[in-house]
């Protein structure tokens, strides 16, 4: 009797814990339950470098594919050297109220527009005996970084997995079914731009293609924006896709640019791309590399190696990255079975689902994993997945916000690596950006302005006049990309990375705002010309003007770097003298000021802003992701909430994640939850730049402006820890905006500054139960719970549990 209790017991654990580990994958899984129609219903899969929508139908399959260094263009002359004498005119202009002729000034400062991101190409199997499919089923495995299709046929059942591997640096796709002889398709492949296809023999198809060398933005109204080279010595991008086809079973069969599979068992292909790309200052078209050695090099590598380890080699790589942090916010009954549409219908309705704000999180985690690996490109406006050829804005670097955003989620998250390609275009921008400083400014140090692209364009965009100020001549992104080295050590406390890669370039861009810095004749350092990004002013004739001076967001970034290279020296114990200079600049920063309605004004002066419900909220910078303004600037801290309640609840998507965190700073979480709400909103299939209509999400979860813009996914997952741990104030503050909808729940892995890990934080009916901590550094660690404190110290790779004393 003991003996069968036992084993009832042990079949009975054995299925909980079945049931338990399979909810918790359904949990991480967005699910489908017909093929994508568009392009925002597909699935990404990446590795930093390759990417693919995986659209997923059972009669026939679509890859739409990207390689992170496919762009447009190559190395030109941006700077502007009638800039330099254009810019004592605009600073007397503003000095003398006249903004508007400030504004046409700025105009002839500008540069030539950056280039754009461009698609690679695209895979297309067509499948023969697929009609009548029944059980259809498409999953994106969040836990595992695989895109699955499965359906049955006449009681055969077919599975399709796809997956972007690090390790070995190509797109597998396997095709199997649990009869054999059954999987027969025609595979071809094409591209938006310039190609030719061939196949070798009846192994692979091989696609060759070559970037226009100028591709105009999206917004801009040209007769011929797209533009190849075909001179005798022609520049442009080329590159090469392969796709290998391995069958298991049947034939292979050549159809001069197409391949056909009949009756196999099962079969992989094995995708490879590269391009001529050679180095952000190097011609890809007359310096760059071999398209087809960078191709066929992990192509070769790969192929040998069977399905099976492929996907373990995948899965251990990506799941050593996702596995660090796990976030249960709780369940609502019946919420895990239904489809991800159908998740966010009911959610939009008011029906309870903790789970899909976690899935979110969880998204915006694997989306860095898959677009920022080391040694490759950061993530642009879209990540690496693209499908046109002037996408919006060029799916640039956006770098007066957006660019940032994505980076957000980075260290917090316990996704460091990730974070390394930011640095790696830092510093080669810092490399351009010095020349431009020298030349459009006669300024030491470096700087960097609205927009950049592969080629690290540091100069203003806007077509040598036809931008408007109010972004094109935005000056400010240098320290804000800044911000992402200090933050590196302020997590990590890595003295080597502060010393040899952040100080330089902190450094660098400080000595230019000590230039760029001037007297506003009343003691105080402002900026000249300054704008507020991408917001404009109202004159008291009612003229809108964007150009004036000492903008709140530039002195916000400018006190932001100035601190941290305090903070730095004093770490170091180096550079005295400049610290002292910069501590001196940074006493005499013009201050922040508030105005007629209590809020934070955005500009030096109290305007009246074009726009009151704006997405960009950039005065509120030293909110967050700054931290001059907290609790402890009691009257600046109530102004800039004033300021953000007035700014509203509503914006595109990105602006929604932005809104999440501020809110999560102002410690209330019930507000930040409402933004939570407001982003999880379902958005149409649209492309169209809608900055009224309200963001949200696609179906397939990619952030809506609308059109898609990564960045809102990446603030959101930010924003979801930032509401569960903060630490920008030295301490480590646990559930600061717990809100009222995640009564109960648990986090595991988030990191916190001083080098502090929070390996568990459980709480249950809205407080606080436990919290485990490992200092990976040693040193003093400080607990704020609610209003309580307690410091204790800590060695190096010591954990330790805290618990709240009993009420």
């Amino acid at each position: 009797m003991n003996h069968f209790r036992r084993l009832l017991f042990t079949l009975v654990v054995a299925i909980f814990s079945y049931t338990a580990a399979r909810s918790a994958t359904e949990s991480r899984q967005l699910r489908y339950a017909q093929p994508a129609a568009h392009w925002t219903e597909a699935l990404p899969v990446g590795n930093g470098r390759l990417g693919a929508m995986v659209f997923g139908g059972a009669t026939s399959e679509h890859l739409q594919l990207n390689e992170a260094t496919l762009w447009s263009g190559a190395p030109r002359e941006w700077n502007n050297p009638g800039a330099r004498e254009i810019l004592p005119q605009v600073r007397a202009a503003i000095f003398a109220g006249d903004y508007l002729k400030a504004g046409e000034l700025c105009k002839k400062m500008q540069g030539p527009y950056n280039q754009s991101y461009q698609p690679l190409g695209d895979l297309h199997l067509e499948f023969s005996g697929a009609a009548g499919a029944t059980g259809y089923e498409r999953t994106l495995d969040l836990d595992r970084a695989v895109a699955t299709v499965r359906y049955q046929v006449n009681g055969a059942t077919f599975t399709r997995e796809v997956f972007s591997s690090f390790p070995d640096q190509v797109i597998v796709v396997r095709l199997t079914c649990d009869q054999p002889k059954h999987i027969s398709f025609t595979a071809s492949a094409d591209s938006l731009l310039r190609y030719s296809v061939q196949t070798d023999g009846a192994k692979a198809l091989i696609l060759r293609g070559k970037a226009p060398v100028q591709v105009d933005p999206s917004y801009l109204g040209s007769e011929n924006p797209i533009r190849y080279d075909d001179g005798a010595n022609p520049e442009g991008m080329t590159f090469d896709l392969h796709v290998r086809v391995l069958a298991e079973g049947g034939s292979v069969t050549n159809g001069g640019s197409t391949l056909a599979v009949n009756q196999a068992d099962a079969v992989t292909l094995i995708l490879s791309a590269g391009t001529s790309f050679n180095g952000y200052e190097k011609s890809p078209g007359r310096e760059g590399r071999d398209a087809t050695v960078e191709t066929l090099r992990p192509l070769n590598a790969a192929t040998p190696r069977a399905y099976a380890e492929l996907l373990a080699r995948h899965e251990a790589d990506y799941r050593a990255l996702f596995g660090r942090v796990s976030l249960d916010l709780g369940r609502a009954p019946g919420a895990a079975a239904r489809s991800t549409e159908e998740r966010l219908q009911h959610f939009v309705q008011g029906e309870p689902d903790p789970e899909l704000s976690a899935l979110l999180f969880d998204y915006g985690r694997y989306l860095l994993i898959a677009s920022s690996r080391p040694g490759g490109q950061p993530a642009n406006l879209q990540g690496i997945w693209n499908d046109s050829m002037r996408p919006p804005w060029s799916s640039n670097l956006t770098i007066n916000i957006n660019t940032e955003m994505n980076y957000w989620p980075a260290e917090v998250t316990n996704l460091a690596e990730c974070h390394e390609p930011l640095f790696d275009f830092i510093g080669q921008l810092a490399a351009n950006g010095a020349k431009t400083a020298a030349v459009n400014y006669g300024a030491h140090g470096w700087v960097s302005h609205h927009n950049a692209d592969l080629w690290r364009q540091s100069a203003p965009v806007g077509n040598y006049g036809y931008g408007d100020p109010v972004w094109a001549n935005y000056a400010m992104s240098g320290p804000w990309l800044c911000q992402h080295l200090w933050e590196h050590y302020a997590f990590s406390g890595d003295k080597k990375f502060l010393r040899d890669t952040a100080w330089p370039l902190m450094k660098g861009s400080a000595e230019f705002y000590l230039d760029w810095l001037i007297d506003d004749g009343h003691g105080h350092l402002v900026t000249a010309p300054s704008t507020s990004p991408e917001l404009g002013f109202l004159l008291p004739d009612g003229k809108k003007a964007t150009v004036s001076m000492a903008t709140t967001m530039d002195m916000a970034i400018i006190w932001d770097l100035f601190s941290n290279c305090l903070d730095t020296a004093r770490v170091l114990d180096a550079d005295h003298e400049f610290a002292a200079k910069i501590a001196a600049a940074r006493a005499k920063l013009f201050p922040m000021q508030i105005g007629a309605q209590g809020r934070l004004q955005e500009w030096f002066q109290d305007f009246t802003e074009q726009e009151v419900h704006h997405r960009h909220v950039s005065h509120l910078f030293g909110v967050y992701p700054g931290r001059q303004i907290t609790p402890a600037t009691p009257k600046y801290f109530a102004a800039a909430k004033k300021a953000l309640e007035i700014r509203g609840d509503d914006g595109t998507g990105w602006s929604l994640g932005w809104k999440i965190n501020f809110w999560a700073r102002f410690r209330d979480g019930d507000h930040a939850y409402l933004l939570i709400k407001n982003l999880l909103r379902p958005v149409g299939n649209t492309s169209d730049t809608n900055y009224r209509g309200g963001g949200g999400v696609y179906p397939n979860l990619f952030d809506a402006h609308p059109p898609f813009q990564i960045d809102g996914n990446f603030a959101f997952t930010a924003g979801v820890a930032e509401m569960l741990v903060q630490s920008h104030l030295g301490e480590i503050h646990l559930l600061p905006a717990l809100p009222s909808a995640w009564p109960t729940g648990s986090v595991r892995g988030l990191r916190a500054r001083g080098g502090f890990e929070v390996t568990l934080l459980s709480w249950r009916e809205g407080h606080l139960v436990r919290a485990e901590i490992r200092s990976t550094q040693g040193g003093p660690c400080t607990i704020r719970d609610g209003e309580k404190t307690v410091t204790r110290p800590t060695k190096a790779g010591e954990s330790f549990t805290y618990e709240p004393a009993a009420k």
